[in-house]
């Protein structure tokens, strides 16, 4: 009997650990994938690095955030943004993103 119990304890635990992952805050850099990070794909795509690892983004669109080709737009710089979402099949999808202002 004990055995289930610890069982049904590690199961649980391993649950809400992975459900906090989805909904922790990170600060990453955002950007045009094509034209800053080197991406492969046609046209003009945000994209996002964590941890070195760029990935598209689902969940918000590049024009949504400002014009992409001004000077401080996604083509033309990499800014940060606070994000909470996870990666799914090699793109990253983000159920918050906030654009964080330009540092000067």
């Amino acid at each position: 009997m004990s055995k289930n119990i610890i069982s049904i304890l590690f199961l649980f635990f391993c649950i809400v650990t992975n459900a906090q992952d989805k909904t922790k805050t990170q600060i990453v850099e955002v950007s045009c994938g094509q034209c800053q990070f080197g991406m492969k794909a046609k046209g003009c795509d945000l994209a996002v690095r964590i941890d070195g690892k760029t990935y598209f983004i689902d969940g918000t669109k590049i024009d949504e955030h400002g014009d992409a080709h001004a000077e401080d737009g996604f083509c033309n710089a990499v800014r940060k943004a606070e994000v909470i979402g996870e990666v799914k099949e090699g793109r990253f999808v983000a159920t918050y993103f906030k654009l964080l202002p330009v540092k000067e």
